[in-house]
């Protein structure tokens, strides 16, 4: 392929570079006379002037005369900042990328349609409203106005335009209202991948064996539903997974090709032959975390409360979340949120601090259910049969002509995969179908609350993700309150797939008031590091609100810092989110305390390991020896150890937490002489993973580091389309990484080449009260453009666990002022 993009960028972007003067000489004004960079521009749409001022570390500050006006530039400034990643965010969501791409996007296109909310707007918008008006509708309104001005003022600007879409060769689309609230594919879901495997292992084997696989908390026997063959084809969640995943742009997708059609029923994935081969290991996608924790002010060095959050996701460039200020009379918010979302979800107005994580509702199920034998647009629903629903629709398709797509849907969602040859069909239950559900859109409803009654009022309303939310005020009061649609699912447990016919219907949701909360808790501190934290009274039998939640490891660490320490200062905050030990590192080692080894390379590990504090650091050659040691061999080795050899095979993973329970009480699974066992167990696989070191960083262990394994890249979604030269310039890495998926700084990585997947991004620590105290970072920069002294500076930062301050008053701002943006009304 003949490709225009090499050298084209690296040239352009190295000519932005060369104009702009170091951060440095742009920094704040010294005197009362700002002497950075100004500029005006008018814009239609404003009613009033709002003055946006650039600190030096990215951060926009918002100072507008009314609300309307405030989100308004906050759409404008989100796409000054972000436009290609909030386009991309836009196109995939609605299943638009054919249309910029080429026909090899029409299949996640129409995937990603699928999973649109197609219900009554009216009843959408008054979801997100306590009082049930429709105000969020007329923020999202007046957000994506501003993103559509700013996409006009780049149509009278045109040398403006972000370069990749002249990369590219297309230009960003206008934005609906609707489109905010309409796409939910971008959202966190809860276990629909982990309910295929489940099934594949009680078809291989039986179900309890999958308790290996993820431990059910709290205490949980789960059972193959009545009427269901659990025997599921191996991709039967494909048109799931492409609805769901990230884009990344490649020279074979610009290619024109031709021959895209559609297919039967939904255009779905078919299945010509039974396939029982099991999700890959590492396929379910590795699990989305966060930290947070906030400290009362008798436990507080400040005698203030302080709130600290640091949500762990994927990473990218430009990042997932931005910071911005908005400031309006009455109205006063600054943190982090999602660039193509109004509004922010982690920071505080001035009153209260909040901060999240994930709590382990379910709010997805698989439906199976029995086609018609002669007629296969029917399935069979209680004492009858009923047809699908199909929606066609056109899907527009760079370079070649538009594509007619049929999409399906049974009574419970989307229907996402046929088995003809079985009579069966299969479709998704989605709380994201639900009003309301829009991922992060509720954040709304709690940014004027001011005390924790009205932000507890707020939560109730909350949708997705289901959330753990952390408060803390100018008070002093403390507390959590977590929020999600919650399903009741009266006769099973949401933990495998079940028939479509009736017996299985969800009856309903748990309200808000029905979920816990503490409030002011007697410790004088609260913490969350996604942990089954459901109180040991609270009725989970009957509620089930989920069983699967992340490992504890992270939360204990947490827990036993915030402890130990008299008073937490922000400092203490800031070094407890970039913490680097391991839990299991420590109960592990724990096992060979005392133990021999007549192995040569097992004794050398255990030489390794004797003085090792546990602490992951990049320059750690026992880290390395263990991360390599428990993902490629202990892990594999364990299942087959204490499983039958076909439940072994079926599973995709093993359960560090099981695990590490199991190996400290060997009895009930390893037999006779279970210490022994164990202990062997153990040096043979630690005698392996040093064998492996050997081969990949040589026979010395002195200059064994896991950094030299263990790496960052935040990759730009065009990266595959340039250059080396040019990928170094876009892409962030790769950068040597400490930590693991279980310290409280997380790096969770993918075992072939220890890629670090899934991390804390962003950070903030909150002096709640002193906010000009508060403290912040955003890997890798606040801006999406190369060319911006913003969009890798805070790399350095993140990597070595350091933070800027998160201003707040006018007066700190100006002092820290960089640039400052006056919009303007424009004349009619």
């Amino acid at each position: 392929m003949n490709t225009p993009y090499k050298g084209y960028l690296m040239v352009a972007v190295l000519a932005a570079l060369a104009t702009l003067p170091p951060v440095s000489a742009r920094g704040p004004a010294r005197g009362s006379e700002f002497r950075g960079a100004v500029e005006t521009v008018a814009v239609s749409g404003l009613v009033q002037p709002v003055e946006i001022v650039v600190d030096r570390w990215g951060v926009p500050h918002l100072f507008a005369r009314n609300e309307d006006d405030v989100f308004f530039a906050q759409g404008w400034n989100a796409a000054r900042d972000r436009l290609f990643q909030i386009d991309l965010w836009r196109r995939r969501g609605l299943g638009e990328l054919a249309e910029a791409f080429g026909p090899a996007l029409v299949e996640q296109d129409r995937a990603a349609r699928l999973f649109l909310y197609r219900g009554d707007m009216a009843r959408e918008w008054r979801a997100y409203s306590v009082s049930g008006t429709r105000e969020a509708e007329r923020i999202a309104t007046r957000f994506t106005a501003g993103i559509n001005a700013y996409i006009d003022h780049l149509r009278a600007h045109p040398e403006q335009l972000p370069w990749e879409f002249k990369q590219l060769g297309y230009e960003p689309a206008r934005w609906a209202a609707e489109d905010v609230v309409r796409i939910r594919s971008h959202g966190l879901t809860r276990n629909l991948l982990s309910e295929a495997n489940r099934a594949h292992t009680a078809c291989q084997a039986d179900v309890q064996a999958d308790q290996i696989r993820v431990g059910l908390q709290p205490a949980w026997e789960t059972r193959v539903p009545a009427g269901l063959d659990p025997c599921l084809p191996g991709d039967v969640l494909k048109v799931f997974q492409l609805a769901t995943q990230s884009v990344r742009i490649t020279p074979e997708m610009l290619e024109t090709q031709t021959g895209v059609g559609s297919d039967r029923l939904a255009n779905v994935a078919t299945a010509p032959e039974r396939q029982l081969a099991a999700v890959e290991p590492g396929a379910e996608g590795p699990p989305d975390g966060s930290n947070g924790w906030v400290i009362a002010p008798r436990r507080s060095a400040t005698g203030r409360a302080i709130l600290a959050s640091d949500p762990h996701r994927a990473y990218t460039v430009p990042s997932l979340r931005y910071l911005v200020h908005l400031a309006a009379p009455g109205f006063n918010v600054i943190g982090a949120g999602e660039p193509a979302l109004p509004g922010i979800s982690i920071g505080h107005n001035g009153m209260i601090a909040f901060g999240l994580t994930i709590f382990s509702i379910d709010q997805d199920d698989l439906y199976v259910y029995g086609l018609h034998p002669t007629q296969p647009g029917l399935y069979r629903y209680q004492e009858g049969w009923e047809p699908f629903k199909t929606v066609r629709e056109t899907i527009q398709v760079k370079g070649a002509p538009p594509v007619e797509v049929e999409l399906a849907f049974a009574r419970h969602g989307p229907v996402i995969y046929l088995e003809p040859d079985r009579h069966r069909a299969f479709a998704v239950r989605s709380g994201w179908l639900e009003p309301g559900m829009s991922p992060y859109f509720g954040s709304l409803n709690y940014l004027r609350a001011k005390n924790f009654k009205t932000f507890q009022r707020a939560m109730r309303h909350w949708g997705a993700p289901a959330e753990n939310q952390l408060y803390a005020d100018v008070k002093g009061n403390i507390g959590w309150v977590p929020g999600g649609l919650a399903p009741q699912r009266p006769n099973w447990d949401g933990l495998l797939p079940v028939p479509g016919d009736g017996r299985y219907e969800w009856a309903g949701f748990w309200s808000g008031d029905q979920l816990p909360f503490v409030y002011n808790p007697a410790p004088g501190w609260f913490a969350s590091a996604n942990q089954m934290n459901l109180p040991p009274d609270y009725p989970y039998r009957e509620r089930k609100l989920g069983f699967e939640w992340t490992n504890p490891s992270r939360y204990l660490r947490v827990a036993e810092v915030l402890a130990a320490l008299p008073k937490v200062s922000l400092e203490d905050s800031q070094r407890l989110q970039n913490d680097l030990l391991s839990i299991p590192a420590r109960r592990v080692l724990a096992l060979l305390d005392g133990v021999n080894a007549s192995d040569p390379q097992a004794r050398a590990g255990l030489d390794l390991f004797a003085n090792w504090d546990c602490r992951q650091t990049q320059d750690s050659a026992p880290a390395a020896l263990f991360e390599v040691w428990q993902t490629r061999h202990l892990r594999k080795a364990f299942r087959e150890a204490v499983l039958p050899k076909a439940a072994a095979a079926a599973l995709s993973s093993t359960d560090l937490r099981v695990m590490l329970d199991l190996l400290e009480n060997p009895g009930a699974h390893f037999g006779d002489q279970a210490l022994q066992k164990r202990t062997a167990l153990l040096l043979a696989t630690l005698a392996a993973a040093y064998a492996e070191m050997e081969k990949l960083q040589g026979p010395d262990p002195k200059v064994w580091q896991w950094g030299r394994l263990h790496h960052h890249l935040s990759e730009h979604p065009v990266a595959a389309l340039v250059d080396v030269a040019t990928r170094g310039i876009i892409n962030v890495g790769p950068l040597p990484k400490h930590g693991s998926e279980y310290t409280p700084n997380q790096s969770l990585y993918r075992a072939s080449d220890f890629l670090q997947l899934v991390g804390p991004s962003f950070r903030i620590v909150v002096d709640v009260g002193h906010w000009d105290n508060s403290r912040a970072v955003n890997h890798p920069g606040q801006s999406g453009d190369p060319g911006s002294p913003h969009y890798r500076d805070l790399a350095s930062l993140w990597l070595r666990g350091e933070y800027f301050p998160l201003l707040y008053s006018r007066a700190a701002i100006e002092k820290a002022a960089e640039a400052r943006i006056w919009l303007v009304p424009a004349r009619r």
